[in-house]
C-alpha cells in the first residue's frame, strides 16, 4: 500500500499486521448468548501526525514513492543552505506561505534534495536541522515535529 499524505500533513500507512494465534474450539470467544463471538476487524491503515513516532520516517517512504527511479538523496552545502532559509521563512511567515517560499529557491533540486537527506537520517537528523536553521537564521529552534510538517509541505510543492 501506499502512504498517502493528507493535506494537513498527516499521513495515511498501512499497519503491519500481528501475528493473530487461533482459538481451540473451547477457547474461542463466547458471546452472552453461548453462540460463538465474531473476532472484531481489526483496521488496516492508520493515520500518523507529525511529531508521532514513525512519522519522519514514513514521511521519507511518502517521498521515495513519488518518484521510485529518484537515485539517492545527495546533500550539497548550498542546497543545505538554502533548505535552512526556506525552512525559517515558511516557519516565520504569517500565512505560512510553502509555494511563494518554494518559488524564491535559486536551486530547487539542491533544496529538495538536502530536505530529503534530513528525512532519511530520522528525527534526529530533523531535531539537528532545525538547531542549524536557529543558529544560521536566528531565533529558537522549531519543534522537530514542525520542521517536519514543513519539510514534507515543502516536497509536496518540489513534486
Amino acid at each position: 500500500m501506499e502512504i498517502v499524505r493528507n493535506a494537513d500533513g498527516s499521513l495515511v500507512v498501512a499497519l503491519v499486521k500481528s501475528r493473530q494465534h487461533g482459538h481451540d474450539d473451547d477457547t474461542a470467544p463466547v458471546a452472552s448468548d453461548g453462540e460463538a463471538a465474531e473476532s472484531p476487524v481489526a483496521p488496516t491503515t492508520r493515520v500518523i501526525h507529525p511529531g508521532e513516532g514513525g512519522y519522519d520516517e514514513a514521511l521519507a517512504e511518502w517521498d521515495s514513492q513519488q518518484n521510485p527511479d529518484r537515485p539517492p538523496v545527495v546533500s550539497t552545502a548550498r542546497g543545505r543552505q538554502e533548505a535552512m532559509t526556506l525552512v525559517h521563512a515558511v516557519a516565520i511567515s504569517s500565512d505560512h506561505g510553502v509555494a511563494r517560499a518554494v518559488e524564491a529557491l535559486a536551486d530547487p533540486e539542491a533544496s529538495g534534495q538536502a530536505l530529503r537527506h534530513v528525512l532519511v537520517g530520522g528525527v534526529h537528523a530533523v531535531e539537528a536541522f532545525a538547531d542549524e536553521v536557529a543558529a544560521a537564521e536566528g531565533g529558537e529552534p522549531l519543534p522537530a515535529h514542525e520542521a517536519t510538517k514543513i519539510i514534507g509541505e515543502v516536497l509536496a510543492v518540489l513534486d
